[in-house]
C-alpha cells in the first residue's frame, strides 16, 4: 500500500473552536488539522508566532477554549492519502470489539498490529476502523499499545469523550492491568517497582527507554498468578503510563518479558519460542474507570489469544481464572 506525498498549498485560515474541540492542546489540534506536516514544523510555527490564538502568540501547551479564534498560516503540507487496508484486518478488528456505546469503544487489539500507521507501517488499527466505518464522524486513539502488545485499546467516538478520557488518564483514574509472562521465578517480595524512566536514542537511531534519575517517575505494581523455575505468569498494574514501562521495569528486576526482543533475555526467548510462543507475552487484560459526568462504572476485560493460552497450558501455568472480555456499567 502506498502513501501519496504530493505537496498541497493552503491559505490563511481562521478556525473558531467549538465546545467539542475545546480543552485540547494547541499542538495536538494542529497535528490533527495539518495532516502530513512534521511535528517539528508544527512547533516552529508556534515558536515563530505564525499560528496565533485570538491574535496572540501561544505556547504548545496552551489549551483551547470554546470560542477561540485560531489563525493557521499558509503552509505547504504533504497530503497523505492512506492506502487501503485489507478487508480481513477490518473484519478482525470489528469482531474484536469488547464494548461500544455512543462515546467510545474498546477492542482487543491483536498482537503484531500497530495502533496507527507510521515508521514504515502504512496503516494500523485506527486507519482500518476508519475505513471499515466510512460514515463515522470521529474516531481517535485515546492511548497506545506497542505493536507486539495485545489487549484493551480505547478509541473515542467523540471529541468530548476523548477530552474526558485523556483527563482520566492524566489523573491516573483509569485502572490498567496487564497479564505477562517473564523469565525465571519472580521474587516473592517484589510487589512494586518504582524507578524513573528516560527515553534515549542510540547512534543507530533506535529509541530505547532506560532507568535513570533524570527520567520521569514510573511505578508498576506486580502480583504473581503462577510460577515455575523457568518462567512466571504475572499481573501488572500501571500506576503511571510511561513508554515501555512494564518491559523496562521487569528487565530492571532481572526477569524480562517473554519474547521481548528489545529488553529481553536472548537465551530465554529462544527457549520460550521452543514452547510455542509467537511474539511477545504482554497483554492489556483489563481497563476500569468511572465516567465523571454520570458516575457509570466501566470494566472491560480482554481474553488472551489462543497462542498465549496454549503457552500457559504447555508450561503448566494457570491463567488465574480469567473471564471472557466484557464491558459492564
Amino acid at each position: 500500500m502506498s502513501m501519496g506525498s504530493d505537496l498541497k498549498p493552503s491559505r490563511v485560515k481562521i478556525v473558531e473552536i467549538d465546545a467539542d474541540q475545546a480543552d485540547q492542546r494547541i499542538d495536538n489540534f494542529l497535528l490533527c488539522r495539518l495532516k502530513g506536516v512534521p511535528r517539528t514544523r508544527i512547533y516552529r510555527l508556534l515558536r515563530r508566532g505564525e499560528v496565533r490564538v485570538n491574535k496572540g502568540r501561544v505556547k504548545p501547551a496552551y489549551r483551547l477554549r470554546a470560542g477561540d479564534q485560531v489563525r493557521i498560516p499558509p503552509i505547504r503540507q504533504a497530503e497523505r492519502v492512506p492506502g487501503r487496508v485489507g478487508g480481513d484486518l477490518c473484519r478482525r478488528l470489528e469482531a474484536a470489539i469488547l464494548f461500544e456505546d455512543a462515546r467510545f469503544l474498546v477492542l482487543n487489539k491483536p498482537r503484531g498490529v500497530a495502533v496507527h500507521g507510521g515508521s514504515g507501517i502504512s496503516a494500523g488499527v485506527i486507519e482500518a476502523l476508519r475505513q471499515a466505518r466510512p460514515d463515522a464522524r470521529y474516531l481517535e486513539l485515546v492511548h497506545r499499545l506497542d505493536r507486539e502488545t495485545s489487549g484493551c485499546l480505547l478509541i473515542a467516538k467523540k471529541r468530548s469523550a476523548l477530552r474526558i478520557l485523556h483527563e482520566l488518564m492524566r489523573e491516573n483514574r483509569v485502572d490498567k492491568r496487564y497479564h505477562l509472562l517473564v523469565a525465571g521465578r519472580w521474587p516473592v517480595d517484589c510487589r512494586e517497582v518504582d524507578a524513573p524512566l528516560h527515553k534515549n536514542q542510540l547512534a543507530s537511531g533506535e529509541r530505547v527507554v532506560r532507568i535513570s534519575p533524570v527520567g520521569k517517575a514510573a511505578r508498576t505494581g506486580f502480583r504473581q498468578i503462577a510460577g515455575m523455575e523457568r518462567a512466571t505468569f504475572l499481573e501488572a498494574v500501571l500506576h503511571t503510563g510511561r513508554t515501555h514501562q512494564i518491559r523496562v521495569h521487569t528487565a530492571h528486576v532481572g526477569h524480562p518479558v517473554a519474547g521481548d526482543e528489545k529488553y529481553g533475555d536472548r537465551d530465554f526467548n529462544r527457549w520460550i519460542r521452543g514452547q510455542g510462543l509467537q511474539g511477545m507475552f504482554l497483554h492489556a487484560f483489563s481497563l476500569a474507570f468511572t465516567w465523571p459526568e454520570s458516575g457509570e462504572r466501566f470494566r472491560v476485560q480482554a481474553p488472551l489469544d489462543d497462542n498465549l493460552r496454549e503457552v500457559l497450558v504447555r508450561l503448566g501455568l494457570s491463567d488465574g481464572g480469567q473471564e471472557n472480555g466484557e464491558g459492564d456499567t
